[in-house]
């Protein structure tokens, strides 16, 4: 006979077990609520504490930089609302301002207010809905209902300028796509002394919390310097005591005007985070109180018939100006060749759009900065250590959303 050896006892172990060691590996995600998107963490445990954690992102990729390379300018930028969908007219922004470089066209101020009154209605309805879900995420449900109960006024708003209420497309290349209509001022007006009123209710509910804060302090701490060496920026950095807003130190569509603060945190947790957003919308309804007091006169849209269209009025008289207006319609705007890089603070931090343009009426390169991606990068640092269930406190403080990650 011939002698066979007996096979080793095979140890049973669970699902993700690492062999020889005491930690597990488990998927949280991609599909869970308090990932906020399609967000696949794999998280390395030892018992409930986390060794390790890696996003592994990819799952909803849209391809939305590669589809603007194949349409016009003007064809582009419904796109970018579907980059960050809950702050669609920061995307415009900074789509429209890197353009407008090539262009080397001048927004008349009226447009160029306008945008900036927009932009920060949008951020406090952005910053609604991060309360909202990061409420939610940790038992808050009443302070859901209010934040959304809220942003429905500012959405009420965008549908009045726009027609649409969430993927507006408002802000053009050389200006907007038409004045606010009559009636908008004041129902922006009658809109805004309810606001801190509102903010003052969700810290009611939040701020002094102790089960809130008990999830919150000192729960997934950035340092200044670990922030800085991450890149990363909005409510994030500020959260951790670095006083940087692009508003402020690289001004655009005239931010130097405008008289506001900068809100920072001291020891960059969860908590400090919470805190700086809430101040933030209080800080835009100053800015937004400014741009209506202040509100120039004029025209909306750059007065050079190679970017705008024709007026109506003119339509109506002159056979040049309805074939100009097919031309463009159909063409589009073609910049000269070059390129441009334009940054905006969006309600998440940096958003820069780069587009390299080679003469045609199509972008040859179309890229975006999107801080949801590169905020990212700091989740394992803050996870280390941490609690399974601190990994949804720490999501839903960094306020990533997956079209920006994945687009």
């Amino acid at each position: 006979m011939v002698a066979t050896a007996t096979p080793p006892t095979q140890v049973k172990r669970f699902p993700g077990e690492v062999a020889g060691s005491e930690t597990m590996i488990i998927n949280m995600g991609p599909q869970h609520p308090s990932t906020h998107g399609v967000l696949r963490l794999v998280l390395e445990l030892d018992g409930e504490v986390v060794v390790k954690c890696t996003p592994h992102v990819g799952y909803v990729h849209t391809g939305i930089e590669k589809t603007c390379e194949s349409k016009t300018y003007w064809k582009m930028l419904p796109l970018t609302d579907r980059i960050d969908y809950t702050a669609p007219l920061a995307n415009n922004l900074a789509a429209v301002l890197a353009v407008e470089q090539i262009l080397g066209c001048e927004v008349p101020p009226r447009a160029q207010a306008i945008r900036v009154l927009m932009s920060e209605l949008t951020r406090i309805a952005s910053h609604q809905i991060w309360l909202g879900t990061h409420a939610l995420d940790l038992g808050g449900i009443t302070v859901f209902f209010y934040a959304f109960r809220d942003r429905e006024k500012i959405l009420d708003l965008f549908e009045m300028a726009s027609g649409v209420r969430l993927m507006t497309t408002y802000f053009r290349i050389g200006g907007l796509r038409e004045d606010l209509p009559d009636g908008w001022i004041e129902q922006c007006r009658a809109f805004i002394p309810t606001m801190p009123a509102a903010i003052d209710e969700y810290e009611s509910l939040l701020t002094e919390n102790e089960i809130f804060m008990e999830r919150t302090q000192g729960i997934g701490v950035l340092t200044k310097q670990d922030a800085i060496d991450l890149g990363v920026s909005g409510p994030s950095i500020r959260g951790s005591g670095v006083e940087w807003d692009l508003r402020k130190s690289n001004p655009y569509s005239g931010y130097e005007q405008y008289d506001f603060l900068i809100p920072v945190g001291d020891t960059g947790d969860v908590y400090d985070r919470y805190l700086v957003r809430m101040a933030e919308m209080r800080q835009s309804l100053r800015i937004v109180e400014q741009c209506l007091d202040g509100l120039p006169g004029g025209p909306v849209m750059v007065n050079d018939r190679k970017i705008s269209l024709p007026p109506r009025a003119e339509l109506k008289t002159s056979m040049e100006s309805v074939i100009h207006h097919f031309k463009l319609v159909t063409e589009g705007i073609i910049p000269p060749r070059g390129e441009a890089y334009a940054c905006i603070e969006s309600p998440k931090g940096m958003y820069g759009c780069y587009i390299v343009s080679d003469g045609t009426n199509m972008p040859r390169r179309v890229h975006f900065r999107t801080p949801s991606f590169v905020n990212l990068q700091a989740f394992p640092k803050l996870m280390e250590g941490k609690l399974v269930a601190d990994a949804v406190a720490i999501i839903g403080s960094i306020d990533i959303v997956l079209g920006e990650v994945d687009r």
